[in-house]
Formats: structure tokens, sequence, C-alpha cells
């Protein structure tokens, strides 16, 4: 058992994101006291953005060697990223809602595992998600209110990951949700506590 652990907030103690994600975790190291669990945290070690020469070392390998050691250096980065995520039989994501969608962070490592050909490729039928067999789980937090009511079409956030990883080929998808405490510490602590108990510690994989 191979476990990817990513944290995407800014925030620290505080984060709703983080507390659920080390809930989940905590609970799939009960589930499986062997498991292998690599860990990042996006915002204290954020990967770059996608550049023109990790792009174009994609599609023509034999460009890596006329880069500079920089540059060389970033398509190692994209390289072990995306082997994690390939090796990983569960990966939890800490995706606090910035601005109606993910935080940049949490962006660029997608971009980073998005790869034509390793992840999707596109055929006669159409696009195929190559990423199959995993489960993703998603420790949702936004201070509004956006699984219902008048600002659910503002969600960019649990919709594009849930759409993203589905292009991927991952279908076994769980969202754990915290909502609703903008400005409020006691409201915070209790969206957390909620969706704690509505996602106990076992957390079965895809069959």
């Amino acid at each position: 058992m191979k476990i990817l652990h990513i944290d995407s907030s800014i925030q620290r103690d505080q984060s709703a994101s983080r507390q659920l994600t080390a809930h989940a975790v905590e609970g799939l190291r009960i589930q499986y006291p062997n498991a292998e669990v690599i860990y990042h945290d996006l915002a204290r070690e954020p990967i770059a953005h996608l550049s023109a020469e990790v792009l174009a070392a994609r599609f023509d390998a034999a460009s890596v060697d006329e880069l500079g050691a920089d540059a060389r250096n970033d398509i190692d980065v994209s390289e072990r990223a995306l082997a994690e995520f390939l090796a990983a039989d569960v990966i939890v994501i800490g995706a606090p809602m910035y601005n109606f969608s993910i935080p940049s962070q949490l962006k660029a490592w997608i971009d980073r595992i998005s790869v034509a050909g390793r992840t999707f490729r596109y055929s006669a039928a159409g696009p195929e998600g190559l990423a199959k067999g995993k489960k993703i789980v998603i420790a949702s937090s936004r201070g509004g209110v956006y699984s219902e009511g008048a600002f659910a079409f503002m969600d960019h956030q649990e919709t594009y990951l849930r759409g993203v990883f589905n292009f991927l080929g991952v279908t076994d998808i769980e969202f754990i949700r915290a909502e609703g405490y903008a400005h409020d510490a006691d409201r915070r602590a209790q969206a957390v506590a909620r969706a704690r108990e509505a996602n106990p510690h076992a957390l079965p994989l895809a069959a």
C-alpha cells in the first residue's frame, strides 16, 4: 500500500484542510499499518509552474541535453511528482477553496502529473485516462457554502478536481468537506468536527 499525502493550504495550524488530511491519513495508517506514506507540503515547498522547457521535454526527450542545470532539475521534479502519483494506491489531497478555485500551488502540481501518454491519451474514441485503479480522498475546505444554494454555481474547486482526476482515469473520488465557517473560529472547528465524523477512519479502496 502506497499513500501520497498532499497539502496545499497556505495556512498552518488553523488550516481546516490540513486537519482533515491528517485525519484521513491517520485512518489509512490504522487500516494499513504497513503502508508507505509520501508527504508533500506544496505551500512550504511549492513546485514551480509548468515551464516551456518541461513541456517540450515531454515531447522530445533529446531536447533535455541542450538545457541548463536549472531546467534539467525542474524536469526531474516533474518526473518525481509523476512517478509518485502513478505509484500511489491512495492520494489524499488537502484542497482549500481560494477565490472559488484551488490554490495555485496545487494547480502547479496537477500540471506536472497531467501528461499525455502517461496519465491520459487521445484515441479515435476520444480521451482516455490512464491512471486507473486509484482512490483519491480530497479534503475540501471553504469558508462559504458552495455545495448547494445561491452560490453553488461559483464552485470551481470541487468540480474542477473531480473533472481533472476523472479525465486522468480516477473514478473513485471521495470528498471530505468542511464549509460555511468564514471568519468564525468556533464554526470552523465545528465544520471540521462534522467532516471528520462523516468520514470515519475506514476508507475502503476501489475494487
